[in-house]
């Protein structure tokens, strides 16, 4: 049987190809599992999983959390607002009070990048980074380069611009490395002010003018402006931003080709994308929700095969 070539997914950097395009297939089977009458299977019976959410989430904690009970896990629920942690305890002392539990796998939000990383030195369970600060967000990555495999057939040669806060997104981030080790083509667009400096030391295509951008593309990924991430204002109003980075209905028509919409969620209709384009055949938004579960399923289900072999 194929395997990770990692004990941990921290990051798409530390994945290659094989790793990527085996977490896929394994999700093609766990996508007809759910889209059965009977979603569950008992492939993680004997694992128990904690969820340590340091940082608020609403999708990837309950997509997650599906993903573990569709696979019969015993799941424990972690929210850092109502924990120790508010007593000074470290994050070393509160993951290995929690895995004296016999916990064997953390799935682990962050707000300070390199958590992840930092805590795979300091404890004995295998860790899923479910995105720490503005570094990385593997999941997502490996559920949109899937989501986009699915509506095309294949990324080799596509060409997909990520819209919006570059600077503040660990989505970005992930689906960078993630699209490029998989062969497409990649550029960002948004407000000079939120794109990082020497963005393009990362094999990336820079354009500022949206119009310009969505004729390139064959994909558009949108992200919202991560107001949570900002001690300073990048742009001058909301208004602004719309009018140059907001894609509607007639921004869309305007060009000479149908394109991919997607949005890794939450929506801010009406600024990055209005409704009429959100809910548009075009967008693929729900197929993102519907195949994160599948991908979530098939990453821990990878990561617990190696708990397996190593016991």
């Amino acid at each position: 049987m194929s395997e990770l070539s990692v004990d941990n997914v921290l990051g798409i950097k530390y994945l290659t190809v094989e790793d990527i395009n085996l977490i896929h297939k394994t999700a093609d089977q766990f996508k007809e599992v759910i889209n059965r009458p009977i979603k569950k299977v008992p492939s993680l019976r004997d694992i128990t999983i904690a969820n340590l959410f340091f940082e608020n989430s609403t999708r990837t904690k309950l997509s997650f959390e599906l993903a573990e009970k569709r696979l019969s896990a015993d799941v424990i629920n972690f929210s850092a607002a109502q924990s120790s942690v508010k007593k000074g305890e470290t994050l070393v002392d509160t993951v290995n009070n929690i895995l004296a539990m016999k916990v064997d796998l953390v799935v682990m939000r962050h707000p300070h990048p390199g958590a992840g990383v930092f805590l795979s030195k300091h404890v004995d369970a295998r860790i899923v980074n479910a995105g720490d600060g503005a570094h990385e967000h593997p999941t997502q990555a490996l559920l949109d380069s899937y989501s986009i495999r699915e509506k095309l057939g294949s990324l080799k040669g596509k060409k997909v611009v990520i819209v919006g806060d570059i600077l503040h997104s660990r989505v970005a981030l992930s689906n960078i490395y993630c699209l490029k080790k998989l062969g497409a083509e990649v550029m960002v667009c948004g407000p000079a002010t939120l794109l990082p400096k020497h963005i393009e030391s990362l094999g990336v295509k820079v354009e500022l003018n949206l119009k310009k951008a969505l004729e390139w593309c064959d994909v558009a990924n949108m992200l919202r402006v991560q107001n949570e991430r900002m001690d300073i204002s990048y742009f001058p109003s909301v208004r602004e931003y719309v009018q140059q980075y907001g894609v509607n209905r007639e921004l869309l028509d305007s060009l000479k080709k149908d394109i991919v919409i997607m949005h890794p969620g939450p929506i801010n209709r009406g600024v990055e994308i209005t409704s009429d384009v959100a809910d548009s055949d075009q967008a693929i938004i729900l197929n993102q929700v519907e195949n994160g579960v599948a991908i979530r399923m098939a990453v821990l289900y990878l990561v617990a095969a190696k708990i397996r072999r190593n016991d």
